[in-house]
């Protein structure tokens, strides 16, 4: 997704809802891919069943930790890989679906601070020929 730079105008309110949306599908999506291979993967290593390995799939992706404890090497190398992988998908799911608003809010703050800056250039000249002025 391509955001306005922040020499041009801030993007108008249907604009930054689609983005929302969309951002919202997209991480929604890779909450969903995550949750169904962490499922897979139990259900083939530990042989668990579909809804105690949304659960304990569930729980890692939360940060929570597992219900079930690994019995098989398989497992046991599935359950650490998945935990490592849940914690940086968190981080990604999370930097995806925000994304619009943290850009928002950033692009809002330079603007502020540009038109500051013109508006104490402006003061400054002003100032300036104000003291050209008293010295003739």
């Amino acid at each position: 997704m391509i955001y306005e730079r922040k020499s041009q105008q801030l993007a108008s309110r249907a604009v930054f809802r689609r983005r929302l949306i969309q951002s919202g599908v997209a991480g929604s999506i890779m909450v969903l891919v995550s949750l169904a291979v962490g499922m897979a993967g139990y259900a083939y290593f530990e042989d668990l069943g579909w809804i105690d390995s949304f659960v304990n799939a569930a729980m890692i992706l939360s940060g929570m930790g597992p219900l079930h404890d690994p019995e098989s090497t398989g497992g046991k190398l599935f359950a650490g890989l998945y935990a490592l992988y849940s914690g940086f998908a968190v981080l990604v799911i999370a930097a995806v679906t925000f994304a619009p608003a943290i850009h928002r809010m950033l692009h809002r703050f330079h603007m502020q601070t540009e038109e500051d800056e013109e508006r104490a250039d402006e003061q400054s000249t002003k100032q300036q020929a104000r003291r050209a002025k008293k010295r003739r």
